[in-house]
């Protein structure tokens, strides 16, 4: 397949799964597990694309700065960081959809932690857990 079209697939993916968690107050259980299937069908296609689309570049690797930038000159390999990206950030968002559930957390309040999670992953987690702390200490339950 077509490095475009994996990730026009794996992009949507993402996005019917974050767009189910942020109507996760409607069936909360069912719409975390539909976001982790969708999380685990990325990491198939991660999987898959660590057979079929990486390259192996001279003088890449993880060992330094300059490895890992050689590693990304690979439109392949790109594509293989994206779907990463993609697959545990929205498992990611599924935790903290779950865990605010069990804390008592309103949804309301998770949703600007699912939209960082998104575009800024460990930011959104970092959100979450001042909102978690937060609510603990200053309105415990």
């Amino acid at each position: 397949m077509h490095l475009e079209g994996i990730y026009s697939g794996t992009s949507a993916l993402a996005m019917i799964g974050w767009l189910v968690l942020a109507l996760a107050p409607l069936q909360r259980d069912s719409s975390i597990a539909f976001a982790r299937i969708l999380a685990l069908l990325l990491a198939v296609a991660y999987l898959a694309q660590f057979f079929f689309t990486t390259e192996t570049i001279d003088g890449a690797g993880f060992g330094s700065l300059a490895e890992i930038t050689a590693l990304f000159t690979s439109p392949g390999n790109v594509m293989m960081g994206w779907t990463h990206y993609l697959a545990f950030d929205l498992f990611i968002g599924s935790w903290e959809v779950e865990d605010a559930g069990r804390e008592g957390i309103p949804h309301w309040l998770v949703l600007p932690c699912l939209f960082l999670t998104l575009m800024l992953g460990p930011t959104g987690l970092l959100l979450y857990f001042v909102i978690r702390v937060g609510r603990r200490r200053f309105f415990p339950a």
